[in-house]
């Protein structure tokens, strides 16, 4: 039995089970050691890590002081307002020299006579200021309005003879009414005879193709009716069928008796006489500036700039039929007419 015993436990096999793993899972036991090992972090020196918090606070973007505004733009605007206040004090100081030299200037009511000096270089020194001003549309605008036969009084150098609609006609006028429209003659007067000379020169080069046209040196508070070889055939020639007058009331030593004179001698029903001038403003603090200026430039220009037009206007008679005003009422634009009776 014991033979039989141990041969049978020599026969017996020792069965090993497979061990099945999880998909995906992985037994602590099998899991490989790494054997990398994690490193340490590096240490560095002092003057390292300064370098680095200096670096990185000068790449951060840095609030600029004043609101933002770079030293260049400030520097800009410093420089620019000391040149206008330089420039403003200049100005002053050029003011209160003119007002204390006018008032010792005795400068008389009739300055006319400066226009025989100012004739030959008017144009240059008039030019910058009207063109800032928009002076030349406003010329265009009231002359184009001129029809019949035209008298222009203190003519100047002849800046209005570009804008006249010659040659009488048919039409519509300025305000889309049917009537006569466009200029049958022109006359041209001023108290300076170099003046005339210019505009007559003017003509020649402007308005070549025009024959009736007249020049004629002469005062216009006395200007007389004169239309021999202008006038329509059959027509009588008693008077003017417009008056053109732009900036000559500020130079006459009577500009109320020349209004009045002028108005005698306009079509008396449908006559009109159209000004355009330049005076006193609508504000107190500008009005003492003409008025402390005004003898200077007088004497200089010929020009009262500080006359009340609208006072002249009224005390002349003629009745208004339409009246404006621009650049704080220092530019007045009128359009009158005889008064009816």
């Amino acid at each position: 039995m014991n033979a039989s015993g141990s041969g049978r436990a020599s026969l017996r096999v020792r069965v090993i089970k497979p061990t099945i793993p999880f998909r995906g899972v992985q037994s602590k036991a099998s899991r490989p050691k790494s054997t990398t090992k994690t490193p340490t972090r590096k240490q560095f020196s002092p003057e390292l890590k300064r370098f680095e918090e200096r670096f990185a606070k000068e790449a951060m973007p840095q609030p600029r002081p004043n609101g933002g505004i770079s030293p260049r733009v400030l520097t800009f605007l410093g420089i620019s307002a000391l040149t206008i206040s330089t420039y403003c004090g200049y100005l002053y100081a050029s003011y209160q020299r003119q007002v204390s030299k006018g008032q010792t200037l005795d400068v008389p009511r009739d300055v006319s006579d400066r226009y025989n000096t100012t004739a030959p270089t008017f144009d240059a020194d008039v030019e910058l200021s009207e063109k800032a001003m928009g002076l030349g549309t406003k010329r265009a605008n009231l002359v184009r309005m001129a029809r019949g036969d035209v008298l222009e009084v203190s003519c100047g150098t002849g800046r209005n003879l570009e804008y006249y609609d010659l040659g009488e006609r048919r039409g519509l006028d300025h305000q889309d009414r049917p009537g006569i429209i466009g200029c049958r003659s022109l006359t041209f007067v001023d108290l300076s005879p170099q003046m005339v000379a210019i505009t007559k020169e003017k003509s020649e080069t402007l308005r070549p193709g025009f024959k009736r046209m007249a020049f004629r040196a002469q005062d216009a508070g006395s200007v007389s009716v004169e239309l021999d070889g202008l006038r329509r055939p059959g027509s009588k020639g008693e008077y003017y069928d417009t008056i053109v007058q732009t900036m000559g009331l500020c130079s006459m030593p009577d500009p109320v008796g020349t209004l009045r004179h002028l108005g005698e001698i306009t079509e008396p029903k449908h006559g009109r006489i159209l000004l355009l001038e330049h005076g006193r403003s609508y504000y107190d603090w500008l009005n003492r500036i003409l008025d402390n200026l005004a003898p200077t430039h007088a004497d200089r220009h010929g020009c009262w700039w500080n006359r009340d037009i609208g006072a002249i206007v009224r005390d002349s008679g003629l009745e208004i039929v339409e009246e404006k005003r621009w650049h704080l009422g220092t530019t007045w634009r009128y359009v009158l007419r005889p008064k009816q009776n």
